[in-house]
């Protein structure tokens, strides 16, 4: 008993502040990595790969060498199979390491009344969009830019205004046919095409418009609005999710969210809603 004793305080006292933040570390990169293996597709695929490791290590015990050569040859062609079919989460997943805690100058430089305006406009020209079942697809770029979004339409950098929302997605209108970008409180872009999702699991009654906000969201941070031209319901796509059939007031709220830094006059904002004032009236 002694021995075990003394074993144990010397391993104790051998370990060096390095190795702490060593184990530390690599603890918080495992639950980082599996957090975002459950908030995407690749939790099925993660469930598979434990599977087969766990048949290659039996493979290993019991000598079953046909099948230890199957799965080693398996193993590997697989890792670079992984790599091409989960491309938009590993990117979105190195692009939310790269711009953890780091907010856009854009939305950071605006004060109070150019918030709550821009907002309001964009509310009220989808609100629009609703009544009228006018298709409509936007994208409020955030920290990931989406200049190469924007290089596939048309450069308009106009301030943003209900009506010019409103003609831009005219079906008679040469640019109602794509995305528009909102970059800070500005229109930026529009006629912008965006990429679609390959997910099977959206809805079958979903059409490209759905498919293309979901995409963008998949390979982005940005929050995009689309308004079925069919129903005239009101979508949200944002980090691979769609939300449908949201209200004016639920979407003003996720626009509050995406336009304010985290504990900035959330509270002063939050005290409208709860009054039932809207925002700028």
């Amino acid at each position: 008993m002694g021995n075990i004793i003394d074993n144990f305080t010397g391993l104790l006292l051998s370990i060096k502040i390095t190795d702490v933040l060593d184990i530390v570390i690599v603890a918080f990169l495992l639950y980082k990595t599996l957090g975002f293996i459950k908030e995407t597709r690749a939790q099925q695929l993660f469930r598979g790969v434990l599977l087969i490791v766990a048949i290659f290590f039996l493979s290993l015990v019991f000598d079953l060498s046909l099948l230890n050569w199957l799965l080693t040859r398996l193993i590997t062609i697989g890792l670079i199979a992984v790599v091409i079919l989960f491309q938009p989460e590993i990117r979105r997943g190195l692009e939310q390491i790269g711009r953890r805690g780091i907010l856009t100058s854009q939305f950071r430089d605006l004060g109070k009344d150019e918030i709550y305006a821009a907002v309001n406009k964009i509310v009220d020209a989808v609100d629009d969009f609703s009544s009228t079942r006018t298709g409509a697809l936007m994208a409020i770029e955030r920290e990931t830019t989406l200049t190469d979004i924007i290089e596939t339409g048309v450069i308009v950098d106009a301030e943003l205004s209900v009506r010019l929302l409103g003609n831009l997605f005219y079906e008679g209108s040469p640019l109602h046919d794509g995305a528009v970008i909102i970059r800070g409180i500005r229109i930026y872009a529009a006629s912008c095409v965006l990429p679609l999702t390959n997910r099977a699991n959206i809805g079958k009654n979903l059409g490209t418009r759905h498919r293309a906000g979901v995409g963008l969201s998949e390979v982005s941070d940005a929050l995009v609005i689309i308004v079925s031209e069919e129903t005239g319901a009101i979508s949200v796509a944002h980090n691979g999710e769609l939300r449908r059939f949201l209200d004016l007031k639920t979407l003003e709220k996720m626009l509050l969210d995406v336009y304010i830094p985290s504990g900035e006059d959330t509270d002063f904002f939050s005290r409208l809603r709860k009054g039932g004032v809207r925002l700028g009236k």
